[in-house]
């Protein structure tokens, strides 16, 4: 008695696995009754595993839509012989979930910015205001100090977006002594900040 369960657990996954693998024949046919199937089958354990692993209902079910998406696209690759389909959808999830973390986490949550920006008073404080006139007037007098093929180069550089190469080309100068001239100016400029 003991070991009917185990063996009718089994078989009904068997059936399961055979149900699936010809839904999604149907649908590498072309058959649109074939993905409602399979998502009716199979979407409550892709949003399960997409949910334990972005844990965020709103990017879990994105990522639901992109699992059923690729799969209608990629419906004849599936092969049997590989593995079950639900294991199939799955490791889709996965790979989405960890996309989506990986893309959550290089780019900065903005939303805690937003709200601490709404609730200062517009513009710099009136000390960080005059600080930051003091610094910009240093600034300004350490790059008048250096001599005019330094200044020329650093100013193409960090006010027009040139790269070193770019620089060269527009002043008609070899590469290696446009380094040298942002290099030699940008250590003046820290040593006349110092000061």
């Amino acid at each position: 008695m003991k070991g009917k369960p185990p063996l009718q657990v089994a078989t009904d996954k068997g059936v399961r696995a055979d149900a699936d693998a010809r839904i999604v024949a149907r649908l590498a046919a072309g058959d649109m009754d074939a993905a409602t199937e399979l998502y009716d089958r199979c979407a409550g354990q892709v949003l399960g595993l997409a949910r334990r692993i972005v844990r965020n209902e709103g990017d879990a079910e994105e990522i639901v839509q992109d699992v059923f998406s690729q799969a209608w696209r990629t419906a004849r690759a599936f092969d049997t012989s590989r593995g079950s389909v639900i294991g199939w959808l799955l490791i889709m999830t996965r790979t989405r979930s960890i996309d989506r973390l990986r893309a959550r986490q290089s780019r900065p949550d903005t939303t805690a910015e937003s709200y601490t920006d709404t609730l200062r008073a517009p513009g710099p404080s009136p000390s960080d205001q005059v600080l930051s006139d003091e610094q910009a007037t240093r600034v300004r007098e350490a790059l008048v100090a250096l001599p005019a093929p330094q200044r020329q180069a650093l100013e193409l550089a960090y006010f027009e977006g040139l790269t070193q190469s770019e620089i060269a080309e527009r002043l008609t100068e070899p590469l290696g002594t446009v380094k040298t001239r942002v290099r030699t100016a940008l250590m003046a400029l820290r040593q006349g900040l110092r000061a």
